[in-house]
């Protein structure tokens, strides 16, 4: 059974860093690539970035390019997101995505392309 936990988030200060942890569980991790996500209230599960089995390759939403960070330890099964200079903006639910491809064609924002999803870790960030 695959799981993705992750963890990390908290409040912090805009300005400020987080860094959420996904841990992966039942699956041949570093064959897989992996994709952090968040929804903020009332609105829509948002892409924010990307990373392949491949090349190890970071993708990023312009909303978050420049602050965040994306890596992955394949010897661990984890992922990263190092989250700095943060805004409230960022305030949302961060998710982890797990598709079963090591690498996406056509799209990495696409939620269909993820077929299995963590539980999710609170981020709120004031102002």
């Amino acid at each position: 059974q695959v799981q993705l936990v992750e963890s990390g988030g908290g409040s912090g200060q805009a300005g400020g860093s987080l860094r959420l942890s996904c841990v992966v569980s039942g699956i041949d991790y570093s064959t897989k690539s992996m994709g952090w996500f968040r929804q903020a209230p009332g609105k829509e599960r948002e892409a924010i970035s990307y990373i392949s089995a491949t090349d190890n390759t970071p993708y990023y939403a312009d909303s978050v390019k420049g602050r965040f960070t994306i890596s992955r330890d394949n010897a661990r099964n984890m992922l990263y997101l190092q989250m700095n200079n943060l805004a409230p903006e960022d305030t949302a639910m961060y998710y982890c995505a797990l598709s079963r491809f090591p690498y996406i064609i056509g799209g990495w924002q696409d939620r269909q392309k993820f077929h299995n999803w963590g539980q999710g870790t609170w981020v709120t960030v004031s102002s």
